[in-house]
């Protein structure tokens, strides 16, 4: 696309299926690589990543001949098959459906970035849904509780 010039800045959530604390700590360096092969297969920029045993935060700079829900559907069946096929959870991975995904102006980068890397910090303070819930409304963002996740 010659001569388009963009600034697209994406914050991206998604949670594991059931919200189950799947993600281990001895591989979710593993999955974030293959997590930004993915990103970067798709002419995309990853800029910041990283999450929880549950969920998982990704911030990217998106091209605007890609569209977000491609991006994450790519991201989320890909990554899902990587994990399945060396077999790191006892039965079948999946991301629940559905994602969060926020944007930000350059000038907020640095302070997403900081957010991204401190996950673990956080979660010291609030759990994965009350964190969900703040973006939303602070997004101003509708939403229906029945909706936004599938507890165990």
């Amino acid at each position: 696309m010659a001569n388009t010039y963009t600034q697209i800045y994406i914050h991206i959530v998604f949670a594991v299926k059931g919200r189950q604390n799947l993600i281990s700590k001895d591989w979710k360096d593993e999955i974030y690589k293959y997590i930004t092969g993915i990103i970067s297969n798709e002419s995309q920029k990853l800029i910041a990543i990283n999450g929880m045993s549950d969920h998982i935060h990704i911030l990217v700079g998106l091209k605007p001949d890609k569209s977000l829900s491609d991006l994450v559907r790519d991201i989320k069946a890909n990554s899902s098959r990587f994990i399945n096929e060396r077999n790191w959870i006892d039965g079948k991975f999946e991301w629940q459906t559905g994602f969060g995904a926020f944007s930000y102006n350059h000038s907020q980068l640095t302070n997403v970035i900081n957010y991204i890397k401190n996950q673990e910090e956080h979660h010291k303070k609030k759990t994965f849904k009350e964190e969900y819930i703040e973006f939303l409304k602070s997004f101003d963002v509708d939403y229906k509780n029945e909706y936004i996740f599938d507890d165990v």
